[in-house]
């Protein structure tokens, strides 16, 4: 993961989520824990908006998948970006 600045900022989470957290990551990388699942889930739900953006865009074309075959080129990609 890069950064081009990192900011400190201030989340609250439930105590029991933090524990879980610092038992996996360790108190000491626990920003770092903490950056790269929002980077994850960012990322994700950008790839999720943009499906539902053009969802239907190549309906009717040639090369146009249907909706079966976008689910497995997506569960595809995510298997190859490992989440």
């Amino acid at each position: 993961m890069t950064h081009s600045e990192l900011v400190r900022t201030n989340v609250t989470l439930p105590a029991d989520l933090l524990d879980q957290v610092d038992r996996l990551a360790g108190e000491r990388g626990r920003s770092r824990y903490v950056a790269e699942a929002v980077a994850q889930r960012v990322k994700r739900d950008a790839l999720g908006a943009a499906i539902r953006e053009t969802a239907g865009a190549m309906r009717g074309r040639p090369g146009g998948m249907t909706p079966d075959q976008v689910m497995a080129y997506v569960d595809e990609l995510r298997r190859d970006a490992g989440g």
